[in-house]
């Protein structure tokens, strides 16, 4: 795939101890990317900075059109050839976006494994599940006299297979039924030779996380994996992917908008809006501590359990790809919007659990404040809010600057009679 590229290789800083850095299984570093269309150049990710470790599991949350699903695509190379791609991403100190085609199908599917939101159209429905999983098995393991065929590559090799085939291939079919065992589908050897639009929702997630988890992948990314099932089967759904991990030790970046999934599964959390991350914290604090005003109305909007609580949705929507708002693409929405939000997007404010906002006030400044420190902590937020300083200004409506222009445009008077 032959994208626009210019990769830089800068490293994120790390949010733990300088002198004992823990290895990064995942490094996303400053990561853009941009797709052409009719209205001129979109930005759907922004500077996305992101790292994982082994075995650890990170969410990455927002409404729709954050840019949550392009930055998993990017990271598997699956995007179109018109996306121009930039900045860095790194697996296991492997630069995968200077990697060609052939590389990359050496990683997807054996390190690097993905759970996709549609699971309906992420199966082959001309193929038997269990052929695909067994498929996927014979691509990545070199197992004697099971490789793949280069008919079985092709659109004809597809349409020509009887439904017994993967039978025909004793170690992988063994592994395959085996898979579907451990993941909780019935009857295992039936079901592998039934075609998907034989099996139910629940029933076609659980097939995608053993193909997923088929050559014990370092990397799970699951994108929306709870999407359209009932509370009962997204339960067992998740329950299964924390067996995953702790059998393999495999990390995972969860994708979601579900911050209750969140809470539940996650080590640590990264906010995203209108294609940029705005906060990022480990799961716990954020819950109890969290600082930009977007996490805070994501949690105001799930419902209590106790009953009697009023809910306090979110006005507004994510902003047009194409007309982003200048400053802070939240600054529309916020209601602790200053003066300086529109000016440039805030810088990475490091924070702890005691930092308090600024005051928004008459006589607040006007420019954006630089940060209360310097070191990592672990959580930052990008809003000016969290920057040092006595106070910031309100943003002004254009009635109110107009009306203060025409302030500073009247002759000062003596006080009697113009």
């Amino acid at each position: 795939m032959s994208h626009d590229r210019n990769v830089e290789t800068a490293r994120i800083e790390t949010e733990r101890d300088q002198s004992n850095p823990p290895q990064q299984l995942l490094d996303i570093s400053d990561l853009s990317v941009t797709f052409p269309s009719q209205e001129g150049p979109v930005e759907a990710v922004t500077d996305v900075s992101l790292s994982i470790e082994p075995g650890e599991t990170v969410g990455l949350v927002g409404e729709s059109g954050s840019g949550k699903s392009v930055t998993a695509a990017t990271i598997l190379g699956l995007l179109e050839e018109s996306a121009r791609i930039d900045g860095s991403v790194e697996f296991d100190d492997q630069q995968l976006l200077t990697k060609t085609d052939d590389e990359l199908r050496e990683i997807r599917g054996d390190r690097i494994s993905m759970i996709f939101q549609e699971t309906g159209s992420s199966l082959n429905p001309v193929l038997t599940v269990g052929d695909q999983i067994s498929e996927t098995i014979r691509t990545h393991r070199s197992i004697p006299n099971e490789g793949i065929s280069r008919l079985e590559t092709s659109v004809l090799g597809n349409l020509l297979r009887s439904k017994s085939h993967p039978t025909n291939y004793e170690r992988s079919w063994e592994q395959t039924v085996e898979l579907f065992e451990r993941v909780g589908i019935p009857a295992p050897e039936q079901r592998a030779l039934e075609y998907p639009h034989e099996y139910s929702g629940g029933m076609k997630q659980r097939a995608m996380i053993a193909m997923a988890i088929s050559c014990r992948p370092d990397l799970l990314i699951a994108d929306e994996p709870t999407t359209a099932l009932d509370v009962t089967i997204e339960a067992q759904i998740l329950d299964l992917i924390d067996e995953v991990q702790a059998e393999f030790d495999t990390a995972v970046l969860f994708i979601t908008h579900d911050m209750g999934v969140v809470n539940e599964i996650c080590d640590r959390v990264a906010v995203m809006y209108a294609g940029r991350v705005v906060e990022r914290a480990p799961t716990d604090e954020l819950f109890a501590h969290p600082k930009h005003p977007y996490t805070q109305a994501l949690l105001d909007s799930i419902p209590s359990l106790e009953g009697g609580q009023t809910l306090d949705p979110l006005a507004g929507q994510v902003p047009d790809p194409t007309d982003k708002p200048p400053g802070c693409p939240f600054g529309p929405r916020c209601p602790s919007a200053t003066a300086c939000c529109d000016a440039r997007f805030p810088p990475e404010y490091p924070v702890t659990t005691a930092d308090e906002p600024l005051p928004v006030r008459e006589g607040g400044d006007d420019d954006v404040p630089s940060p209360r420190r310097n070191d990592p902590t672990g959580h930052a937020v990008h809003c000016v809010l969290y920057g040092s300083g006595d106070g910031l200004a309100p943003r002004r409506s254009p009635s109110d600057e107009d009306r203060q222009n025409a302030d500073r445009g009247r002759p000062e008077t003596d006080g009697g009679e113009p």
